[in-house]
């Protein structure tokens, strides 16, 4: 699964590769709760464990695309 981060007011973007068997519900739950203001800070981690932490007033969209398979390239319907 990766999940796509972008940070307010920059043009950064944050993407992090997480294990394939990470539970959405949980990865959405999360960041429902920083988007809601119940956390100041998420904590996620990548597929070499790694944990990356993210402040949630600085979040401004993310996008989660739970399967490589669904990832489309190029211009061809």
């Amino acid at each position: 699964m990766e999940i796509r981060i972008g940070i307010a007011e920059t043009s950064q973007v944050i993407e992090i590769e997480m294990d394939d068997g990470t539970d959405l519900k949980d990865v959405k739950a999360k960041i429902e709760a920083a988007l809601g203001g119940k956390v100041d800070v998420v904590w996620f981690e990548d597929r070499k464990q790694r944990q990356i932490a993210v402040p949630a007033p600085r979040i401004s969209f993310v996008e989660v695309n739970p399967s490589e398979a669904e990832r489309k390239i190029g211009f061809g319907a």
